[in-house]
């Protein structure tokens, strides 16, 4: 598996007092150095975090993938097309939340997606679709032509050394393998830590993990070059 680190956090910090410190370009270039496959960043409508700035220094400045998370937007749309990151992962946003909720309702708006991210792939984005782990949102992602599923994680992370982790964990190794039946690659993420990520590698098939919290709040502890290497040690059984 590979691992994308979402930096969001640095933002986040930055953004306490303003100014331009601890840096999000800095922060990406040490975690690619490190050997994280790519930098993954949530431009959210509120800019609570991530900036226009940020996404798109990230992406002139540091040759490195970029996967920029985005609400069905309009607005995010005509970002997106004139960025051109490596890829984009579209999730539900909802501005009273503190973090993504859980997944996109596929199986509602299926048409309404479909057309959405028809210009973003014409123009050689790779498109995933942030989604809970339940057969009918996997078939339905299916038919918008999104090249990527990306499995929500939460509710597994939450379950994690309780009664329903065994359930919750059921529904990402066969979410992954409908996925796979319907030709559709798996990427997965949200509240995998350095505890709970071991246990992904019993799914098979799972191209990337997105992981940015838990990363980051190691890093103040430990450095972010050390909290990223620990953690592809994790991801890599090593």
């Amino acid at each position: 598996m590979l691992l994308g680190v979402n930096i969001d956090h640095v933002a986040t910090l930055r953004n306490a007092r303003g100014g331009d410190e601890p840096s999000v370009i800095q922060a990406a270039k040490i975690c690619i150095e490190a050997g994280a496959n790519g930098i993954t960043t949530h431009l959210r409508e509120d800019r609570r975090h991530i900036t226009d700035y940020d996404v798109f220094a990230i992406k002139n400045d540091l040759n490195c993938k970029l996967n920029l998370e985005m609400a069905a937007t309009y607005e995010m749309k005509k970002i997106a097309l004139e960025l051109l990151p490596h890829s984009c992962c579209i999730v539900p946003e909802n501005r009273q939340e503190v973090t993504t909720e859980g997944g996109l309702d596929v199986a509602a708006q299926t048409e309404k997606l479909k057309e959405f991210i028809a210009p973003l792939i014409d123009a050689g984005i790779q498109v995933s679709l942030f989604i809970d782990p339940e057969p009918g949102q996997v078939s339905a992602a299916s038919k918008t032509g999104a090249q990527f599923i990306e499995l929500h994680t939460g509710a597994y992370s939450l379950a994690f050394k309780r009664k329903s982790e065994k359930n919750e964990f059921s529904k990402l190794k066969q979410s992954c393998s409908l996925a796979h039946m319907l030709d559709i690659k798996v990427n997965a993420g949200h509240g995998l830590n350095y505890e709970n990520v071991s246990k992904i590698h019993e799914i098979d098939g799972i191209y990337e993990l997105n992981i940015g919290h838990s990363i980051i709040s190691k890093a103040v502890f430990i450095g972010l070059d050390n909290a990223v290497k620990e953690m592809l040690n994790l991801v890599n059984k090593i």
